[in-house]
């Protein structure tokens, strides 16, 4: 019996068991890979996506335990914008290797859409569960500074 699951705005049918984790469905079964997989254990954050606006850990939310609807980073902007948040992750030059920056934006959108104007505190405890092998956590910072301001302005 296939599980009704609606991802960045689209209708999905899956036609899969309910306890596969939703980061599989998303990047094998709807093709969408901007989620990553880190650890397959929440440690790490590369694999965050919202659900009804919460950030979540995919590799730990089962396909029959969703709650809501999905936005995954492909989800965030459009196909002609990125979001102000995608734009201060480039001007501020925060990818080094990039493999966890799609799960940082998505945790920084939550982040945003909670405290629309972050304290440094805020940002950083928000911000504790997403790992960066690069160390680009002072841009990161920065970069969700200048989303902040441009949301606001």
């Amino acid at each position: 019996m296939a599980i009704p699951l609606t991802v960045n705005g689209a209708s999905h049918d899956v036609d899969l068991p309910g306890d596969v984790p939703l980061l599989w469905v998303l990047r094998d079964e709807i093709g969408l890979t901007g989620t990553k997989f880190g650890c397959g254990v929440a440690s790490c954050g590369a694999c965050t996506v919202h659900i009804d606006g919460e950030a979540v850990r995919s590799c730990q939310v089962a396909l029959g335990d969703v709650w809501g609807e999905v936005t995954t980073i492909e989800g965030l902007g459009t196909p002609d914008a990125m979001s102000a948040l995608q734009e201060a992750w480039v001007e501020h030059q925060v990818a080094q290797c990039g493999y966890c920056q799609s799960g940082q934006i998505m945790q920084a959108a939550s982040l945003l859409a909670q405290s629309p104007t972050p304290t440094d505190a805020e940002i950083d405890d928000a911000m504790q569960g997403n790992l960066c092998r690069c160390g680009t956590y002072p841009r990161i910072r920065a970069a969700i500074h200048a989303a902040a301001a441009k949301m606001e302005g």
